[in-house]
């Protein structure tokens, strides 16, 4: 058995499915370099036959992508392996993921269908795929609540059929770290030709414990794929973290005795572009990537530190990317500088006018505040990808007037479809009367679900980044926007969000 874990990022399909997380073909392109950059081993890029904005996205990635495995996951049926195959063609590696529930709970109330028939189905799906791609992942969807005589029965089959990776989903969280060990174990061992497949673990985060049952899915169950996402982004309460578990692995080799391919300087750098992208914060006291994770407030810890870091820190903060000199660019740098900080931060922009676009808006931006970080161009240019769109909706200007006693007012200027539009309205603080004055002319309905505001960097000075998500008719989107002014930055956030709410691309909920 190899000592090499094979990481399998789904940030780009498991970790979309968080609501309101879904990205458009740019910003998924964009993470995937960073994500090549990282070395993660296997790209699992979307589930091309869910829309077509999917199958775009996918086969975009394919063919940028030259050094990590591409991967489109399909439910077990030939549209949707067909499709996953097309969007793959001009991939310099690639892999089809084939699903199919197979838990008693699932084939009955969801499917529909008897264990044969779901038999019968993932061994004509992994012949299918087969004949399409040299590697074909296959996951029992609910696999930990399988029947274990029917998982063995059912696994056999499709290595039989040419499956070259086995995943076992640990699809609603509900695995504990030493059963879940002992439950692939004892899937390895019983199945008769297990060794022809590499072994895949797939935990969810539901009881907190998707990085704890992943390793042991390694360490006790040999399996020797995780499948996880950058900041454990996912539906519910998220997946295995690529970052946490990867550290582990790395920090306590004594224990695993395992390799990595992982760059792990580029970590920190794929966290905040997924963060700014999706607009889920990371909380301060997240592990190896959180605002907190290398700071010491106790004096006994921060004398300890100083006279030896290893008396409180188990990972050097350099290792995942942290840099103690944030500050990197000024008003008075120079575009190859900031062009050759893009490249650092794994954002690439092949067309000139696009650079010059960016630079245009970072050297406004450094006018109005003196220190650049690191952030705050992911921020930029992450408003550069979006505000490049064929957008509905764009953000102009906008004045506002609050005082003690007073009714705040809001007057903004945006353009519907081109046309500028001037709307005005009072509110119960500046920000209620901007997006009110937005609602006023805009007329979506939509409700507000959730309100949230981040300092992109330390200091007063720093921008704001605000995040909205919107839920109208049943969709649910997430809107990021960003600014020096907090006022500002939240009607490009409500705008944004109304752009996507404009988006009518249909998704197929795939596996969780």
């Amino acid at each position: 058995m190899s000592d090499k874990v094979i990481i399998f990022d789904t940030t780009l399909r498991d970790g979309e499915q968080s609501p309101g997380a879904s990205m458009n073909k740019d910003e998924k392109l964009r993470i995937a370099r960073q994500l090549e950059r990282l070395k993660v081993d296997v790209i699992e890029a979307g589930f091309a036959a869910s829309s077509n904005g999917d199958f775009d996205a996918v086969q975009c990635i394919a063919k940028a992508i030259k050094d990590s495995t591409v991967c489109s996951l399909s439910r077990a049926n030939d549209r949707d392996i067909s499709r996953a195959a097309e969007a793959l063609k001009g991939a310099n590696s690639s892999r089809i993921h084939t699903f199919i529930a197979t838990s008693a709970l699932h084939m009955e109330k969801k499917l529909r269908m008897t264990p044969d028939q779901v038999f019968e189905q993932a061994k004509l799906a992994v012949r299918f795929a087969r004949n399409l791609v040299a590697d074909v992942e296959f996951s029992p969807e609910d696999g930990y609540r399988s029947d274990v005589d029917f998982l063995c029965r059912i696994i056999e089959a499709v290595i039989n059929e040419g499956a070259t990776t086995i995943n076992v989903p640990d699809t609603v969280g509900y695995a504990i770290p030493e059963l879940y060990g002992n439950f692939i174990k004892n899937l390895r061992e019983r199945v008769p030709n297990s060794d022809k497949a590499i072994w895949s673990v797939h935990c969810h985060n539901d009881l907190g414990m998707a990085v704890a049952n992943s390793l042991a899915g390694v360490k006790i169950g040999g399996a020797r794929q995780i499948e996880c996402t950058i900041n454990g982004l996912g539906e519910r309460a998220g997946n295995c973290s690529l970052e946490e578990v990867v550290m582990a692995i790395r920090t306590r080799r004594d224990y695993f005795g395992l390799d990595l391919g992982i760059d792990t300087k580029h970590i920190l750098a794929a966290s905040r572009m997924v963060s700014q992208t999706t607009g889920f914060v990371v909380q301060p006291n997240k592990a190896v990537v959180g605002a907190n994770a290398f700071a010491h407030a106790s004096g006994i810890h921060q004398d300890g530190v100083l006279k030896a870091r290893d008396t409180y820190e188990i990972m050097r903060a350099e290792d995942v990317g942290w840099s103690n000199n944030k500050i990197i660019l000024g008003k008075l740098s120079g575009r190859n500088a900031f062009k050759q900080r893009l490249q650092e931060l794994g954002v690439q922009m092949e067309a000139e006018a696009d650079i010059n676009t960016a630079f245009a808006r970072f050297k406004e931006l450094a006018d109005r505040k003196s220190e650049i970080f690191d952030e705050d161009i992911l921020a930029l240019v992450n408003d550069e990808a979006v505000t490049n769109e064929n957008e509905q909706y764009r953000f102009v200007s906008l004045s506002q007037h609050s005082e003690t006693g007073e009714r705040p007012q809001a007057s903004i200027v945006f353009t519907v479809a081109g046309k500028e539009v001037k709307s005005a309205s009072d509110g119960d603080g500046p920000v209620d009367a901007s997006l009110k004055a937005i609602e006023a002319q805009v007329k979506s309905g939509a409700e507000m679900v959730l309100y949230s505001v981040n300092a992109i960097s330390g200091s007063t000075e720093s921008q704001g980044e605000v995040t909205v998500r919107l839920q109208n008719s049943g969709r649910v989107v997430n809107g990021v926007g960003s600014d020096p002014d907090i006022i500002v930055a939240s009607a490009k956030a409500y705008l944004s969000a109304l752009n996507k709410l404009q988006s009518k691309a249909d998704r197929v909920a795939a596996q969780g």
